[in-house]
């Protein structure tokens, strides 16, 4: 995959993130060679590693859509993220540095800023970093690998989840929880609270599906 090519994944993955794509859009070649300024060849490209991320399906005769995936099968992955999650925050307890303890405080403090001023947006981004610097501090890359992975898959609905009520205050006061257990090398609890943070059950598995409702009325009809 050349430059280009992951230039334009990173931009549909990010509109796909933020919600400009909604799961169901059709994601025309043509459109996007010509918003990009590019040839169809590095559009294909991306679409097939978005294809394989699981962002995106590729349908006979429908080209390339934004993945939609049920909700069963989103709570099943959000399970999987709270275990990854879980694993990364327990070796992190052991083997995180100063610095890198700076740079998970530093993305904390985005986090209070952001939340304070209720920009959810803001918050999307500081709180992937938050989430990105205890994937690092466990220094294991393959663990590392498979969170990241797992996490752009996740991004639009996570992105969700923060534009729920309180959700900013109630995810900040979760990440100083974890932040205070791994400062004090409190491994069980750094671990449990981190995947109550993640993980999605109760009013915030109602309130999840609400959004996927609400996901699902704004989706463009496709023609057959």
């Amino acid at each position: 995959m050349n430059r280009l090519s992951e230039t334009l994944r990173e931009a549909i993955e990010e509109e796909v993130a933020v919600g400009k794509l909604t799961p169901g859009t059709h994601l025309d070649e043509i459109e996007l060679a010509k918003r990009f300024g590019v040839s169809r060849t590095p559009v294909r490209e991306a679409l097939s590693i978005l294809a394989g991320e699981g962002l995106v399906e590729l349908r006979p005769r429908r080209g390339a859509v934004v993945a939609q995936i049920a909700p069963q099968r989103l709570i099943e992955m959000f399970e999987v993220m709270a275990e990854l999650e879980a694993m990364c925050v327990r070796l992190a307890v052991r083997r995180i540095t100063p610095l890198e303890l700076q740079q998970l405080e530093q993305a904390h403090e985005n986090c209070r800023a952001a939340a304070a001023s209720c920009d959810s947006d803001a918050y999307f981004y500081a709180n992937e970093h938050f989430h990105r610097a205890i994937y690092a501090a466990g220094h294991n890359t393959f663990l590392s690998d498979q969170a990241h992975a797992l996490q752009r898959k996740l991004r639009p609905y996570r992105r969700l989840q923060l534009r729920v009520r309180n959700r900013l205050r109630h995810s900040f006061e979760e990440h100083q929880e974890i932040l205070d257990a791994l400062r004090n090398e409190e491994t069980e609890l750094a671990v449990q609270s981190i995947r109550s943070h993640v993980i999605v059950q109760g009013e915030r598995f109602a309130d999840l599906l609400a959004g996927l409702t609400a996901l699902d009325a704004k989706t463009p009809t496709l023609a057959p």
